[in-house]
């Protein structure tokens, strides 16, 4: 009996990863009827790694009331992993783009302090290893607001404690931080953070450069926030948190990511970093259901040259070429110029759901059927391959 693995991420704002995955399965079945199919999610750090994670392992979601990233009351969710003891935070549950609306977007106000809510809710329940995916923010707060979720005191130049979730506009007020003796950060908790993004903290590849204008910021806005970043660094230098380096933390790859909140996790909390899409793969034990497969079938909602740069389709790719196993790539559309790096990079095949002209509205409410319908039309070629050779 022949094995096909279907490991898609999400086709965002259409189709879940475990959607893709059954309408990939149905599409596999049209075609070769009494073919084995293993699924298995993907995600790459951002939106769906938490349900990805969950699900590989068997494990829950809970829910906990936090504050928005506009600083009204949301309600997030995150996981526990099937051993009880690993957390799966998304930040986006809490602090999320798609939680504040077009015409409010703006990161001078918004705050990481419902991720920070999650993360303290996540410990009080015995988790002692957290896995955070920080893809999706809509904040640009360097983490401040996380650090006072998790007890933190930022004072001031004349003393004053600022509210409780400040966002990245008021970063240049702060002038110094207290953590108190007792809390989850004196305890050292593991945490893993999963992103693909490589930008530093500050600077022309930075969050507010990069990212502010995704979320909302004008030009004279990108200058402050950068500028808030690095007065916000020197502070946590000066304060003497861990892991503070100056140079260190506005430098390292992935300090910029949710808006800097990958360096707050990392002198706050000691984070380490991981690709978000290697992390899921350990827990669906991919390599596992690799082995013996005659195909893999992933995709995610767009194919072009940032999937090759570290998104969960590549990912895919390169652990099914390790073990010799052919991959095809499918996505809600295909850049013209990507077909070429797609083979260069080890996929049999990139193939878009469409085969002619469609509205984008009624490609996106159809998406389902269409990746069924591409997918089937792969395994026909590929049986044909298979009873000529």
């Amino acid at each position: 009996m022949i094995t096909i693995v279907a490991a898609p991420d999400k086709f965002k704002g259409s189709l879940t990863a475990e959607e893709a995955a059954d309408a990939i399965e149905r599409g596999v079945r049209r075609a070769w009827p009494r073919a084995r199919v293993v699924k298995a999610p993907m995600a790459d750090g951002g939106e769906g790694t938490l349900r990805a994670l969950v699900q590989a392992t068997g494990g829950r979601i809970l829910h906990q009331r936090v504050m928005g990233p506009l600083g009204k009351p949301v309600r997030a969710a995150f996981g526990v992993l099937g051993d009880g003891e690993t957390a799966v935070i998304e930040m986006a549950e809490a602090s999320g783009y798609r939680l504040v609306p077009a015409a409010r977007r703006n990161p001078l106000v918004t705050t990481t302090y419902g991720t920070g809510e999650l993360i303290v809710a996540a410990w009080r329940r015995g988790c002692r290893r957290l896995i955070v995916g920080i893809g999706g923010s809509a904040t640009n707060d360097g983490g401040a607001g996380m650090a006072q979720a998790l007890g933190a005191r930022l004072l001031d130049g004349r003393g004053r404690e600022l509210l409780p979730g400040i966002g990245g506009g008021a970063l240049d007020r702060v002038a110094k931080i207290e953590f108190p003796k007792s809390g989850i950060r004196n305890q050292k908790p593991e945490i893993l953070v999963a992103s693909d993004v490589r930008n530093p903290l500050i600077g022309p590849r930075g969050a507010s450069a990069v990212f502010g204008p995704q979320k909302g910021a004008t030009p004279t806005m990108v200058k402050q926030l950068d500028a808030n970043l690095r007065h916000w660094a020197k502070v946590i230098t000066q304060c003497g948190m861990r892991n503070a380096d100056y140079r260190s933390l506005t430098t390292f790859p992935g300090g910029g990511a949710a808006g800097g909140l990958g360096a707050g996790l990392r002198a706050f909390l000691g984070a380490r970093f991981r690709p978000g899409v290697e992390i899921v793969i350990e827990h669906a034990r991919l390599a596992e259901k690799l082995r013996g497969a005659a195909l893999v079938i992933t995709g995610e909602g767009r194919l072009d040259l940032s999937t090759l740069d570290g998104k969960a389709p590549l990912g895919v790719a390169r652990l099914a070429r390790r073990l010799g196993v052919p991959v095809i790539a499918i996505g809600g559309s295909l850049a013209p110029d990507a077909e070429t790096a797609f083979q260069r990079a080890g996929f049999a095949a990139a193939l878009p759901l469409m085969a002619g002209p469609i509205p984008l509205e009624e490609a996106m409410a159809q998406a389902g059927a269409l990746l069924e319908a591409t997918t089937a039309r792969a395994m026909e070629l590929v049986r044909i391959q298979i009873y000529r050779t």
